[in-house]
């Protein structure tokens, strides 16, 4: 089993200090996909290839969420990971805005469909088959209408399993960040899926080291107290992997190897 990781938040980080993930497991962690089927098919031919070349005691596999949106193939993505029964590694997902946004616009919630057209679920409606063009006339409840007619219910139902957080020995797994200075177990779920800042910027000792995407960088971001692995997927063809066992880190990637920011 992976075991559970809450600590308490400190003081700035020591550039002396090391992290590790369990022993005798291996584990990778997935950046922002954003509907690029290509990518995630071509990224986890490498780790299968990876985990064939040096074989593990355990390995995982962790999408730290926002799935879908912006890039062509949404429908495409929820289908192939929800169907990864027979890959060589246990597969867990983390929810990212991307998803939240639609589950809450599938539910009708007021003022939120058209807010997550304009940001990007334009091209998951389309890649659905359904016109973006002809929801934008409609009130929230016939867009969920639609949606809900139009995207399985297994695809749905598959979403509402994603977790929040994952954590691996030293290291804590979320999609966006999360808030200095709060407990890991007191974390909000709106930080863990939306914040940028302070957590970007901020320097302190997490009492571990946060993997997140969310935040498109120019390369892996990796600081002190967190690493950034939202390379850009949708618009870059770079879509990017945090490699982790024991105390070793490090990166694999679709084209070329991603560059530290």
């Amino acid at each position: 089993m992976f075991s559970k990781l809450f600590r308490r938040m400190s003081a700035t980080v020591s550039s002396s200090r090391s992290f590790a993930g369990p022993k005798g497991k291996r584990l990778y962690a997935i950046g922002d996909v954003h509907g690029r089927l290509d990518l995630v098919d071509e990224l986890l031919g490498r780790i299968e290839d990876d985990i064939t070349d040096r074989p593990v005691e355990t390995a995982a596999v962790v999408f730290l969420g926002d799935l879908i949106d912006r890039g062509p193939d949404s429908a495409g993505v929820v289908e192939r990971l929800q169907s990864l029964h027979s890959f060589p590694a246990k597969t867990l997902f983390l929810l990212g805005n991307h998803e939240e946004f639609l589950l809450r616009a599938l539910a009708g919630e007021p003022g939120v469909a058209h807010d997550w057209l304009g940001f990007g679920g334009d091209a998951c409606a389309e890649s659905y088959g359904i016109a973006p063009s002809t929801l934008q006339a409609m009130d929230e409840q016939r867009i969920a209408t639609i949606l809900r007619a139009a995207i399985p219910a297994a695809h749905v139902a598959f979403l509402k399993t994603f977790g929040d957080t994952f954590a691996f020995g030293d290291y804590l797994l979320v999609h966006a960040g999360i808030r200095p200075g709060v407990p890991i177990e007191q974390q909000q779920p709106s930080d863990l899926r939306w914040i940028r800042q302070p957590f970007l910027s901020d320097a302190h000792d997490h009492g571990c080291m946060v993997i997140h995407g969310h935040t498109i960088s120019d390369g892996v971001d990796q600081r002190l107290n967190r690493i950034g692995i939202d390379t850009g997927a949708y618009r870059t063809g770079i879509l990017t992997a945090a490699v982790i066992e024991e105390d070793d880190l490090h990166f694999l990637a679709t084209g070329a190897r991603p560059a530290l920011a």
